[in-house]
């Protein structure tokens, strides 16, 4: 298990633009096993490799359903419909909430892990993922795509017990 350290909000890095993956090898294959371990560990349903301090077209993404992991390399979105208006968080933005308006539902084509080509339609929870973890390839954060005045910052149980101390 390889934990990655998760860029936080301010870390310049956040507003760089991802680029494409040109061969997927035994290094890129690793990345994407420790990007999934790190969403894991701090139970994330999504994360894109400039959030663990690599600019490669990467994202990786876990409802935590009967389905399998989505491992996307050079994802590019290819067709939006409706909208939806969602509270969302992100990891490099910990205990902070807010409102977004995305796509209701996201059409993705990328490559898989083994170069495959691959194409995803998701709705709900998954387009929300998808058009969130695209965000990031673009140098795009929570706070840029939120609805003004709808933050919304959830103390942790480490940090109230701090508070009593």
């Amino acid at each position: 298990m390889g934990l990655r350290n998760i860029r936080k909000e301010g870390d310049e890095i956040l507003r760089k633009k991802s680029k494409e993956v040109e061969v997927i090898d035994d290094k890129i294959k690793e990345l994407i096993k420790d990007m999934i371990d790190t969403m894991h560990t701090y139970d994330g349903v999504g994360l894109a490799a400039v959030q663990v301090g690599i600019l490669k077209k990467i994202i990786v993404i876990d409802l935590y359903d009967e389905k399998p992991i989505l491992k996307l390399i050079n994802p590019v979105i290819v067709k939006t419909k409706g909208k939806q208006e969602v509270e969302e968080g992100c990891l490099s933005f910990p205990n902070k909430y807010v409102k977004v308006v995305r796509p209701d539902e996201v059409t993705v084509e990328a490559l898989d892990e083994n170069g495959k080509k691959i194409k995803v339609t998701g709705t709900g929870l998954l387009a929300q993922a998808i058009s969130h973890e695209m965000d990031h390839l673009n140098g795009i954060v929570l706070t840029d795509v939120m609805i003004p005045g709808t933050m919304e910052l959830v103390e942790t149980e480490k940090a109230k017990d701090n508070k009593k101390k």
